[in-house]
């Protein structure tokens, strides 16, 4: 849980990060890694569904980094946010990159 903390990992969430928030990416852009650092990226897309004025919006915000809405409004048609997250697997013990697609 604290690889992106160490010497080996914070290069990967430096990539992400923009004066230490959460760096919002649009839908053709990808965090720059140097070409040593380069690691496959694994793309998952997650539709959000559910009752109104139960979070959905706001769960997408806090895992964006961006500021939660502070009062309900109705998301009308379909947000899409682009999330990059680093991560090394256990299993593997390589870094992977996973590029989520959240459908709101």
């Amino acid at each position: 849980p604290g690889w992106l903390l160490s010497p080996a990992g914070r290069p990967y969430l430096a990539s992400i990060l923009h004066k230490n928030q959460r760096r919002v990416f649009g839908l053709l852009e990808r965090p720059a890694l140097p070409p040593a650092l380069a690691v496959p990226t694994v793309t998952y897309k997650l539709f959000l569904a559910g009752r109104s004025g139960v979070g959905k919006t706001a769960l997408v915000a806090w895992l964006g980094g961006t500021p939660v809405p502070p009062a309900h409004h109705e998301t009308l048609g379909i947000e899409a946010t682009t999330l990059f997250w680093p991560a090394k697997p256990r299993a593997s013990g390589r870094p992977v990159l996973f590029q989520l697609h959240l459908w709101d």
